[in-house]
């Protein structure tokens, strides 16, 4: 089978809720530029992975993750250790990593873009075997994610309506975690209800807080919530769901490239990019500098130069 230059992967539950006539604009945008492309529709992470391992597979020179951010954790965990470069086009609520990396916002100047723009190396974080482009995390924002999971799949509810009513019932039920972290040749141990490992640095002042200047320092950021009380978590939860955790100041900072936290429970629930699992601990947290390829705007000096790979 011939390879196509691009494959599209879009995740029909991400926030724009993608559909045919999404497909429809792209290939017409694909066929202006005579750019060979293959579109597909996924509904769930598995068909995700599916469709992105097989791209791989067919020797796809570019991967396209149409979706947020967890549509863009699958695909990029789908294709470490292989050829394929990343694409993105930001179709999920917050779009994080696709700001961070400067990739347009609506979807006709981002697909126009896999075809003009350059590949660049970014890190990519891992926890025991799974990757992520930008962070993960343990405590309270892994359990109000998966019990609003089950409230959206029970009850239909909205995303933000299941967020409330999971927030209510993680309040009255939920002990801090005791953790011990080995970092940085010290070793650290506290009761928090949040840890959070960020690939690269976040902006912590200014108006550019919550972002990341860069993604290819070779860097984890480290926050740990910690000497604060029960009620703060509202506002730890609340900040974790709109990813703003870096406006809260009740934070130890921490940079290292690697990090091993242990916890008194066998097994804990890990967000990576909002997607949860369970995870055997302790956790092994490391950075894999340069380890992924990713598409970004030309630089106005070669904008009309299309892409090369």
């Amino acid at each position: 089978m011939a390879s196509s230059r691009l494959s599209c992967i879009l995740n029909r539950t991400s926030g724009c809720r993608p559909g045919p006539e999404h497909c429809e604009k792209l290939s017409r945008i694909f066929a202006e530029t005579h750019t060979p492309a293959r579109i597909h529709l996924a509904s769930n992470g598995s068909e995700i992975s599916e469709l992105t391992r097989r791209a791989a597979k067919e020797n796809s020179q570019i991967i396209v993750a149409g979706g947020g951010d967890g549509t863009i954790n699958a695909v990029a965990n789908a294709i470490m250790g292989t050829s394929s470069t990343l694409g993105v086009l930001p179709l999920g609520t917050l779009n994080h990593f696709s700001k961070d990396m400067q990739i347009p916002q609506n979807l006709e100047d981002a697909a126009r873009t896999l075809v003009t723009g350059r590949a660049v190396p970014v890190d990519v974080g891992e926890v025991n075997g799974r990757f992520f482009v930008n962070n993960s995390s343990l405590g309270i924002y892994p359990h109000i994610v998966r019990l609003r999971e089950e409230q959206q799949k029970k009850t239909g509810r909205k995303k933000w309506m299941a967020f409330v009513q999971a927030l209510f019932s993680v309040l009255k039920h939920y002990s801090f975690l005791r953790v011990h972290l080995r970092v940085n040749g010290k070793e650290l141990s506290c009761e928090t209800p949040l840890v959070f490992v960020g690939n690269n640095r976040y902006e912590m002042e200014g108006l550019k807080i919550g972002k990341r200047r860069r993604l290819d320092a070779g860097e984890l950021c480290l926050f740990v919530a910690n000497g604060v009380r029960r009620t703060d978590l509202v506002r730890f939860a609340f900040l974790a769901l709109v990813g703003r955790l870096h406006d809260a100041r009740d934070f130890d900072v921490l940079i290292t490239d690697q990090v091993s936290i242990d916890t008194r429970r066998p097994r804990a629930n890990i967000s990576t990019d909002g997607e949860v699992s369970p995870m055997d601990t302790p956790l092994h947290y490391r950075t894999h500098p340069g380890a992924l390829r990713v598409i970004v705007p030309a630089k106005k000096s070669r904008e009309a130069a299309p892409l090369s790979l």
